[in-house]
C-alpha cells in the first residue's frame, strides 16, 4: 500500500494541475430576498461567448451555479451612466431590465470597491436606473433606485388584444386593466404595466392552488408577443400586498424587484392601495413607492451569496 501511494499523490497532483490551467470566468453570486443573480463583469467574458449560452448554463440549478438570471456588468460606452449592465434570463433570453438583478450587480461593485459613492447611475436596455446605497452590513447593502415611470399602453406594454374579449377601460382609455383571457385552468382577468419589463397581474383573495401551472401558461400567451412576467396579487391593506411570481425566462422566483413594482403601481392605479407599498413575498419584503412625479423607487437589500469561477469549456455549447 505505502509503495503505491505516491503514484496516487502523482495522478491527483496531476489533474489538480490541469484543472488550474483551465481557463475560467470569474464571478459572484448576490441574491435579493432569495432571487439570485451571478454577477459577472464583461471584460471578463470572451468576445465570442454568447451571452444567453453562457447563462444556459451557469444559471442550471442541478449542473451549473444555479440563478435567477446574469448580471454582465461593464463601462458604459458613451451617454452619462457610469456602467452598463446586461441581464440575462437562465433560458438565455435577454431582459429589458431586473430590479433584484441590477441592484446584486451595483452590490457587486460597491462589494469589489470598483465603486464606492453613494450613488450610481446604471444603463440597461430600458434606460438609466439611479441606485442610492443606504446601508451597509456585514451580511449585504441596501439601495434605493429610481427605476422610471410605469408605461400602460398596449404599445408600451406590450399587450395584443384578442377579438371579441371583454375589458374594462381598453382600448379607449389607452391601457390594459381587467382584461379577460382563456388560458388552460379557464378564464383570467389581468391588468398590465410595463415597468422596465412587461408584468400582468392577477388580483386574487386567495391565491389558487394551480397559480404556476397559470402563470406558465400566461407569459407565453399570444396576448403578450414578448412573454410577461405573471404576478398574483393579494391585497392586504392599503399599504401592503402579497404577490406570488412567475418570471418570464426564470419561472417560479421568491422575489422580483420589477415584478414588485409592477404589482405595486397597478394596485394604486386600480385604487386597491396608495402609492406606498410593502410587497410581501416568499422571500422578503420590497418597499415600493410611486412618486406623484410618476417615478417609481424601488428599495430593498442585496446579500452576497458566494464568489468562483466557472470553467469556460461548460460555457459553450
Amino acid at each position: 500500500m505505502q509503495a503505491g501511494m505516491p503514484a496516487v499523490q502523482s495522478r491527483a497532483s496531476g489533474t489538480l494541475a490541469l484543472q488550474s490551467a483551465m481557463p475560467t470566468i470569474p464571478f459572484c453570486k448576490f441574491h435579493g430576498f432569495g432571487n439570485d443573480y451571478i454577477v459577472i463583469e464583461r471584460d471578463d467574458v470572451p468576445g465570442d461567448l454568447r451571452l444567453g449560452e453562457l447563462a444556459k448554463a451557469i444559471c442550471h440549478r442541478h449542473i451549473g451555479a444555479g440563478s435567477d438570471g446574469i448580471a454582465v456588468i461593464g463601462p458604459n460606452a458613451g451617454g452619462t451612466a457610469d456602467f452598463f449592465c446586461e441581464i440575462v434570463n437562465p433560458d438565455g433570453s435577454v431582459a429589458g431590465f431586473s430590479g433584484n438583478g441590477t441592484r446584486c450587480a451595483v452590490a457587486y461593485l460597491n462589494y469589489k470597491n470598483i465603486w464606492t459613492a453613494p450613488t450610481l447611475t446604471l444603463r440597461t436596455r430600458s434606460g438609466e436606473k439611479r441606485f442610492e446605497r443606504l446601508n451597509t452590513d456585514e451580511n449585504g447593502f441596501v439601495f434605493r433606485a429610481e427605476i422610471g415611470q410605469p408605461k400602460f399602453s398596449p404599445a408600451e406594454v406590450p399587450f395584443l388584444s384578442e377579438p371579441g374579449a371583454a375589458a374594462t377601460g381598453f382600448p379607449d382609455d389607452d391601457r390594459v386593466v381587467d382584461y379577460h383571457l382563456e388560458v388552460a385552468g379557464g378564464p383570467v382577468s389581468v391588468s398590465c404595466v410595463n415597468v422596465g419589463n412587461p408584468v400582468a397581474c392577477i388580483f386574487v383573495d386567495e391565491f389558487p392552488n394551480d397559480w404556476r401551472g397559470i402563470g406558465r401558461s400566461l407569459e407565453v400567451h399570444s396576448a403578450f408577443p414578448a412573454r410577461a412576467n405573471i404576478v398574483f396579487v393579494k391585497t392586504i391593506d392599503r399599504a401592503d400586498i402579497e404577490i406570488r411570481i412567475w418570471e418570464r425566462g426564470a419561472g417560479e422566483t421568491s422575489a422580483s424587484g420589477t415584478c414588485s413594482a409592477g404589482s405595486a403601481v397597478l394596485s394604486a392605479f386600480t385604487g386597491r392601495t396608495d402609492r406606498h407599498v410593502k410587497v410581501h413575498s416568499p422571500g422578503g419584503v420590497t418597499d415600493v413607492l410611486w412618486r406623484d412625479d410618476d417615478e417609481i423607487l424601488l428599495t430593498g437589500r442585496a446579500e452576497l451569496s458566494y464568489c468562483g469561477e466557472w470553467p469556460l469549456a461548460q460555457a459553450r455549447p
